[in-house]
């Protein structure tokens, strides 16, 4: 049966406006979920341990006498990497490596290193960068298992310096996920609490008698998790709020069919909210995606998701040339942005908004989101025209640093007191001249 995935042309009158009703998502928030997420934040703030563990008692079916039993050994940890069957265990230790050096080029590049300079009249100026004292990672647990968003959330915080890593997890029914385990012990996390949901969310943001309060939140979770990342937002701080995941393919006729459509179908796997689009100048190429679509789908184990995914936000997008294809690609600023064409480096100077760029065809998505290095958490719903991808950045802080000589005082006071009185704040003013010789 063939998939009814919308195909559009950029020449068309109306395409702009087609094509924003494809990119248009706004989170629905149920009101029952707020309602809820709001209860238990106030619940965990105010009775910490006791809430902690009535919830996840509630939600996970897990019995335990108290959250220090909730908290996992590190021989735990240790046992399930032991226990990987060999390639698993060499595949998940390779991808740690390879992001671990990934993120400490970064912060060699990012601007991690404090500074300083010294002006004429010996005043020192500069910046103190520290890293967080601790962070928080939650994981997902359940249905869904992710130990590479345990490596891209956990390493860059344990490269930039953070002293503490807690992480969050929950077990239903007390069952864990060895390759999680596993991970955590890579990734350099020092502690694992088996709890989740927003009672997780807001252990890690208020802090209990046993769970730690932290500096700032990374992770993925349900819709309870995100709201409670967003109201906890402040008293900690967050990585992002994402929306669902997406992929855009710029084309030009010379790559695989089935390749562009696998590359399609691994963002459309993951759920039926997924976006999945490819723009191409070659409207018999594009053809060939959609027979490769066809084709390829009843051999998916998750086909029903994708299916769903393709029809209901997917599109095939005729446009005039690459170059106009890299116009429209920074309109949409997708999350995951491949160009598979001969010219990659060409096209990829014309991208100003994504969250990460694919450079040639051999480059899937799929390795980025596992061992290629850079971070997968990545912005989405065209965030990416203003956010960036998480990294070794958002686990420091800056702090300025102004060291005034008694003579960077006269002109500096002159200054500040002028713009104090404009201000009508006198005591600013005051307090500037008070430093200069000649106040009285």
């Amino acid at each position: 049966m063939s998939i009814k995935i919308r195909k559009l042309d950029s020449a068309a009158p109306d395409f702009h406006k087609s094509l924003h009703a494809v990119l248009a998502f706004e989170a629905s928030e149920d009101e029952a979920i707020e309602r809820s997420v709001v209860q238990i934040l106030n619940d965990v703030k105010a009775r910490g341990d006791a809430a902690v563990l009535e919830y996840t008692q509630r939600f996970d079916r897990l019995e335990a006498k108290s959250v220090d039993a909730l908290e996992l050994p590190m021989s735990e940890l240790e046992a399930a990497l032991e226990g990987l069957e060999p390639k698993r265990r060499a595949a998940l230790e390779a991808a740690a490596a390879r992001v671990r050096g990934y993120h400490e080029k970064q912060k060699i590049e990012c601007g991690s290193h404090s500074w300083q300079y010294t002006e004429a009249d010996g005043t020192v100026l500069g910046q103190k960068v520290t890293p967080l004292d601790r962070a928080g990672i939650y994981v997902p647990g359940g249905k869904a298992a992710y130990p590479s968003s345990v490596l891209m959330n956990a390493i860059p915080a344990r490269v930039a310096g953070v002293r503490e890593i807690v992480m969050v997890v929950p077990t239903p029914d007390g069952v864990k996920n060895p390759l999680v385990l596993a991970a955590a012990l890579l990734g350099g996390v020092d502690r694992v609490f088996t709890i989740g949901g927003a009672q997780a969310v807001g252990a890690l943001a208020y802090g209990t008698a046993t769970i730690p309060a932290v500096d700032k939140i990374c992770g993925p979770g349900n819709a309870y998790v995100a709201s409670a990342k967003r109201r906890v937002f402040g008293t900690v701080g967050i990585d992002m709020i994402a929306g669902p995941s997406e992929i855009l393919v710029l084309c030009d006729g010379t790559t695989d069919p089935r390749w562009v459509a696998m590359d399609l179908f691994s963002q459309a796997e993951h759920d039926e909210l997924a976006q999945s689009i490819l723009l191409c100048p070659d409207d018999a190429f594009i053809g060939r995606v959609k027979d490769a679509i066809d084709e390829l789908l009843p051999t998916m184990p998750r086909r029903d998701v994708i299916r769903k995914s393709l029809e209901d936000r997917g599109a095939l997008i005729k446009v005039r040339d690459m170059e106009q294809a890299c116009a429209i690609a920074n309109d949409i600023a997708p999350e995951h942005l491949e160009i598979s064409a001969l010219e990659p480096h060409h096209w990829g100077q014309l991208i100003r908004h994504a969250g990460a760029i694919f450079l040639g065809r051999y480059t899937s998505e799929s390795l980025g989101d596992y061992c290629a290095g850079p971070n997968h958490v990545l912005p989405t719903s065209r965030t990416a025209r203003f956010s960036s991808p998480l990294g070794v950045y958002d686990f420091f802080k800056r702090s300025s640093v102004i060291e005034v000589s008694a003579e960077g005082a006269q002109t500096l006071g002159e200054i500040a007191a002028e713009l104090a009185y404009g201000e009508g704040l006198q005591a600013h003013a005051r307090s500037a001249e008070y430093r200069m010789r000649h106040s009285g």
